[in-house]
C-alpha cells in the first residue's frame, strides 16, 4: 500500500505551493487520497507524486487548466500527442503575435521598415467574367462574410465549369468598425461573357502591384500594413492606382498551415 503524505510534506515534495494544491483540488487536477471528515486534514499518497510534478510542468508552459486536465485524464500513451498540438498552437500563436508586434513597430516609427517588410511586385492580369457578391459590411463581420459569400459563389461556379482562377475581395470603399466599403467578392468562370440570370460583370484586364502573404499574416489589423506597402510602393514608383485594391485568394484556405502562401494584397496600377 502506498505510503500517504500530510498536505505540506507533499507540497514539498511535489514542488506545489500549498495554494496551487487547493486550486488544483477544486478543479479536480491534484485530489487528496484521504480528507479526514472531522477537522479536513488531507492526505496524498506517495505516488501522486509524479501526477502532481506533470501538472506544475505542464503549468509552466503557460497550458490553460481546462487543457492540463484534458492532457492527465488521457491515456499515456495519448499525453504527447496532445501536448505536441497545444504546443503547435503555442508556436501558431506566437508566429502572429510576432508580425503583429512588427508591424504596430512599423506604426510608431511613422512607417519607417514597411518596404523592408514587404516585397512588391507586378503582374498582368487578362480580363475575367466573374460571379459576384456584394455588401456593405462591418470590419468585425467581414471574415465571416466573406466566408459564407465564398462558398455561396463557390457553389455557384459548377454550373459554368467551376473556379476559373483565383478568388478576389475587393475593397471599393475602407473596411472599419466604422466604415461598411462595399465589399465585392468575385470568384471567375470560364465564359465569353457574363451569363443571364446570375449576378455577374466583367473584370477589366490590368496591371497590378502586389503583395503575397503567408496565412498567418493575412489578419487583421496588421494585413493593413501590406495595402499601405503596396499603396507606398505605387507612389514612390511614379504609377498611378487604377482600380478598387482587392485580396487575390490562390490557395485552399481549409487546407494550408500558417507558414503556407494563401493571398495577394493587390492594386491595379497605370
Amino acid at each position: 500500500m502506498a505510503r500517504l503524505l500530510g498536505t505540506g510534506e507533499f507540497a514539498r515534495r511535489s514542488r506545489l505551493s500549498l495554494k496551487a494544491l487547493r486550486l488544483y483540488e477544486r478543479q479536480g487536477l491534484v485530489v487528496p487520497a484521504e480528507v479526514d471528515p472531522s477537522n479536513g486534514y488531507r492526505r496524498y499518497r506517495e505516488d501522486q507524486l509524479a501526477h502532481a510534478r506533470l501538472v506544475l510542468l505542464l503549468r509552466r508552459l503557460d497550458m490553460p487548466l481546462a487543457e492540463v486536465a484534458r492532457v492527465v485524464a488521457a491515456p499515456v500513451e495519448e499525453r504527447a500527442a496532445l501536448l505536441d498540438g497545444y504546443w503547435d498552437e503555442v508556436e501558431r500563436r506566437v508566429a502572429v503575435q510576432r508580425h503583429l508586434a512588427a508591424y504596430l513597430h512599423v506604426l510608431m516609427s511613422a512607417g519607417e521598415g514597411l518596404s523592408e517588410m514587404f516585397q512588391v511586385e507586378q503582374r498582368d492580369v487578362p480580363e475575367q467574367v466573374v460571379l459576384t457578391e456584394q455588401r456593405h459590411v462591418l470590419q468585425p463581420a467581414l471574415t465571416g462574410w466573406i466566408q459564407e459569400g465564398m462558398d455561396r459563389l463557390l457553389g455557384a461556379t459548377a454550373q459554368f465549369g467551376g473556379l476559373s482562377a483565383a478568388g478576389l475581395v475587393i475593397y471599393h470603399g475602407e473596411v472599419t468598425e466604422d466604415s461598411d466599403g462595399p465589399v465585392e467578392i468575385a470568384l471567375p468562370i470560364a465564359a465569353p461573357t457574363p451569363p443571364p440570370g446570375v449576378a455577374a460583370r466583367v473584370e477589366p484586364a490590368h496591371r497590378e502591384a502586389y503583395v503575397r502573404l503567408k496565412k498567418r499574416e493575412v489578419v487583421y489589423p496588421e494585413i493593413l500594413g501590406a495595402y499601405e506597402a503596396v499603396a507606398a510602393w505605387i507612389k514612390q514608383n511614379g504609377l498611378e492606382e487604377a482600380g478598387a485594391p482587392r485580396e487575390v485568394y490562390f490557395a485552399d484556405w481549409s487546407t494550408t498551415g500558417p507558414e503556407d502562401d494563401v493571398c495577394d494584397i493587390a492594386f491595379p496600377v497605370k
